[in-house]
């Protein structure tokens, strides 16, 4: 591809600038400036949204019409990488890649307006807000600009994957996503007559305790299902047992069924082990993103294709992270798939030391052209 020789230094130049300058979820107002600057500089039509932040743009007309999407939010994190063009912006980085994701976007953007003439058909090009508060994706399909889209595809930076390799499975490639909040209200006292109060602390170790035996205990051990709890908040002084304590956390599954179970669970072991504690409890429940589920046919299309024009393409074991992108799978065929950013062992997505190598880039932007031509082709022979 002509990437390497015509663009890819220009690339990497604008792949650092965003890196330097991320904007967290819903409040991407400079990144949307940028983007739309150099889509327009480019004669790229940015279509009309009402969307705050993020854009959806087009290139080509007519049927049939597919879609191309990258993520543009940073994540609340001090960058620890040492790189050169690190955040400029205190306590917010590109932790999970989408500097890398809108980049390529951008660059197959470029390729693709100079062979319009080739394009039978539509595509648009979804630069999307907010993918990590799990509300993007929806603010986009609320639009309605997607709705005569046939499909869709995306990508995923993966840093223990080399750089270059493209991991693909059919179905369940990425977990649902639930969070909770848990509220424990006791009764305070001074530490040295615990008798005399409720005690919140006790009791919220003890929940957290019996939540570990929810997947060990009431999942099928052939599925996948994660309870994490990673924030815990009681007390303010070392000889006072508090009112309340708080814990939250997420759970991650693939099958619509354990999703179920494990909610159902939760809420029994907290409310029945607080009752048995005598504190009473809140619990907030937050659904996320569902299973980002590849459709089966559009996957087995795009493995085989993919393996005439790039050498390292591979069945990826799952993710038990989560994704957005599963909103638009919901209501349009699409498939994600991963790209290896740096190697094994290497930090992974959401560490303050991650890196995405540029040498990623190519792969990357290859992987929205030629599955936009071959998509295009595909659909356009089954009219």
């Amino acid at each position: 591809m002509r990437l390497l020789s015509e663009h890819y230094d220009e690339l990497v130049k604008i792949r650092h600038y965003i890196h330097e300058h991320p904007e967290l979820s819903g409040q991407e107002f400079k990144t949307t400036q940028f983007l739309t600057d150099y889509l327009q500089d480019l004669d790229i039509t940015v279509l009309a949204t009402g969307l705050k932040t993020g854009l959806v743009a087009q290139i080509g007309s007519g049927q049939p019409v597919i879609a191309l999407r990258a993520d543009i939010d940073a994540l609340p994190i001090i960058e620890n990488t040492g790189l050169a063009f690190a955040s400029k912006y205190a306590g917010v980085m590109h932790a999970c890649g989408h500097d890398l994701h809108q980049t390529s976007l951008l660059g197959a953007a470029k390729l693709l307006k100079q062979r319009e003439a080739e394009i039978q058909g539509t595509i648009k090009l979804i630069f999307q807000q907010a993918e990590e508060t799990h509300v993007g994706a929806n603010e986009v399909l609320e639009t309605g600009v997607l709705s005569d889209v046939q499909a869709i595809i995306g990508f995923h930076n993966m840093p223990d994957l080399p750089v270059g390799q493209i991991g693909l499975r059919s179905k369940g490639i990425m977990a649902a996503v639930d969070q909770f909040y848990v509220t424990v209200n006791g009764t305070g006292s001074h530490a040295a007559y615990p008798n005399q109060g409720v005690d919140s602390i006790l009791a919220t170790s003890s929940i957290i305790t019996s939540l570990q035996q929810l997947v060990s205990r009431n999942i099928d051990p052939q599925h996948a299902v994660v309870v994490s709890v990673t924030h815990v908040d009681a007390g303010n002084t070392w000889n006072v047992l508090p009112d309340k304590a708080i814990f939250e956390g997420t759970i991650r599954t693939f099958a619509p069924e354990d999703r179920i179970l494990a909610k159902k669970r939760f809420y029994e072991v907290v409310e029945n082990v607080a009752a048995a504690h005598g504190v009473s409890v809140t619990i907030d429940w937050i659904f996320g993103s569902n299973v980002t589920y590849n459709d089966p046919e559009l996957s087995a299309f795009m493995f085989d294709d993919m393996q005439n024009w790039h050498e390292d393409v591979v069945v990826p074991a799952p993710s038990n992270a989560g994704e957005d992108f599963a909103s638009y799978q919901e209501q349009i065929p699409g498939v994600f798939a991963f790209i290896g950013s740096n190697g094994p062992g290497s930090p992974g997505l959401h560490f303050s030391d991650m890196v995405v190598k540029d040498e990623t880039i190519p792969t990357a932007v290859a992987y929205y052209v030629e599955n936009a031509f071959s998509l295009l082709k595909k659909l356009g022979n089954e009219k």
